[in-house]
């Protein structure tokens, strides 16, 4: 699933070329992807983007928002007459609109935003800028890093807790946007087991997997995110994040700090978790 580096990417490229748009009709093919009515957004202009860790907000200048959750396979993708001559992700977009493009909004000047999902999990609600707080996916987001996860904040949380530390860090509720790739990196990097007891971290442990958190997400911003399944940013291009991942993906390939250790990769919490047992304690 996207995380937060991937809807970052995607929330950077909204803010750039959708903000300042009309939405002139909404096309529904699948109606349980939208939760709303289309008309209530119809006429109205998107004012600003926002995020809230693997979540987005496009609000709009009637007082109605856009809350979006791509979940695992949901594109939105951007069209006019500049960005419609740049190529797109062949494998994971293919052509516009396809099979796997549900909403479409008809914007002013030609333009065009697709909203493709091919496991059709994801979801898009019409509802009042003002009740967005109160919907659960938002409500019970942690915080999250770049904005209210301190590493005050992050300590507290992390010396209160008996789970393994991977899916503890990977838990919505208690931060937002760290899903398993940025989690096993991060834990790589920190030099920390994935199954140790959050509990048991010391201090110093702990502001250095703070540290490996940011750094790994930084990281992966400046690859434009991960493409391991179907995200791409809002111009339907792929991220290379995945071509630079740390421990991720590496199983059977020797560690990257030269230690003499070789990746394994074993199931936590049901994700595929990346380690190398030779420096990770």
């Amino acid at each position: 699933m996207p995380e937060l580096p991937e809807v970052e990417t995607i929330r950077l490229g909204l803010q750039k070329y959708l903000v300042g748009h009309k939405i002139e009709s909404v096309e529904v093919k699948v109606p349980k992807l939208f939760e709303g009515a289309p008309k209530d957004i119809v006429g109205a202009r998107v004012t600003d983007v926002r995020r809230f860790g693997k979540g987005l907000v496009i609000d709009l200048s009637n007082g109605k928002s856009l809350a979006i959750h791509i979940k695992l396979t949901g594109q939105l993708i951007f069209r006019d007459e500049k960005t419609s001559k740049l190529p797109v992700s062949e494998e994971k977009v293919g052509t516009l609109p396809s099979t796997a493009t549900h909403i479409i909004f008809h914007l002013d000047k030609g333009a065009t935003l697709y909203y493709n999902d091919r496991r059709r999990f994801g979801w898009i609600r019409a509802v009042n800028t003002s009740k967005v707080s109160e919907i659960p996916f938002f409500k019970n987001m942690g915080p999250e890093p770049f904005k209210d996860l301190t590493l005050e904040v992050f300590e507290n949380l992390i010396k209160r807790s008996n789970t393994a530390i991977k899916p503890y860090i990977m838990d919505q509720t208690r931060i937002g946007g760290i899903g398993n790739i940025y989690a096993n990196d991060a834990l790589w990097l920190s030099d920390i087991d994935p199954r140790r007891k959050a509990k048991t971290l010391t201090g110093a442990e702990i502001k250095k997997l703070y540290d490996a958190v940011l750094s790994v997400m930084e990281k992966s911003l400046k690859f434009g995110g991960a493409s391991e399944l179907n995200f791409v940013n809002v111009l339907g291009q792929e991220g290379s994040y995945q071509n630079h991942s740390l421990v991720y993906g590496r199983e059977g390939q020797k560690c990257q700090k030269n230690d003499g250790g070789t990746i394994k990769k074993f199931f936590l919490g049901g994700r595929g978790t990346y380690c190398c047992e030779e420096h990770q304690k």
